[in-house]
């Protein structure tokens, strides 16, 4: 049975560098994994989605169709309300709280709505909301926050037995791999 998993937030959180670790740790446990990315205008703080399936059949496409999400990792929290039609019914959201107002909530246009978890928590049974970039920031680099939410969909997913630490270690710059590998931890100890 192929899993499904979107990761979205907003560019600059590390959401692709997240699915790309996911990605490899899942095909050296033997899984067929198939990715996509869509970053629209990432680079000037747009929206970046990434999906991610795997099986241990054959997986055809890399596309999730909306409503067959198994989990979505949400980096900011209006990316979760936004991509949260792609959950399937029982599925679990993983959401950092950190806020990045959109242009239009900069200009005045518009305000950042106050209640998005408990909007999110209407549609989800399963919501895991943790605060990754303070977390992140109480390591020592708020960057990391992309970690701590990986860290937390592995727990999720339970894939425990798979060698993240060498992921981990092959996936980030030599003088970040001790924070990150904190990072990990910290975010799968987030996840009861």
């Amino acid at each position: 049975m192929t899993k499904n998993i979107l990761l979205s937030g907003v560019g600059g959180q590390g959401t692709i560098t997240a699915a790309k670790m996911l990605t490899f740790g899942l095909m050296e446990a033997g899984y067929d994994v198939k990715m996509s990315e869509i970053h629209g205008m990432s680079q000037r703080g747009g929206d970046v989605v990434s999906q991610v399936r795997y099986s241990k059949e054959k997986v055809f496409s890399p596309v999730i169709e909306k409503g067959t999400a198994d989990i979505i990792v949400s980096f900011e929290e209006m990316e979760a309300l936004r991509t949260l039609d792609y959950l399937k019914p029982d599925g679990a959201v993983v959401v950092n709280t950190e806020r990045i107002p959109s242009m239009t909530v900069l200009t005045g246009v518009e305000e950042y709505a106050n209640d998005v978890i408990e909007e999110i928590e209407k549609s989800a049974d399963h919501v895991h909301a943790m605060d990754a970039s303070k977390m992140a920031a109480d390591l020592g680099n708020v960057k990391a926050a992309n970690v701590i939410l990986l860290g937390a969909l592995v727990k999720l997913m339970g894939l425990d037995d798979i060698d993240w630490e060498d992921i981990i270690r092959k996936n980030v710059k030599e003088k970040f791999i001790d924070l990150n590998l904190k990072a990990f931890k910290v975010g799968a100890d987030a996840v009861k």
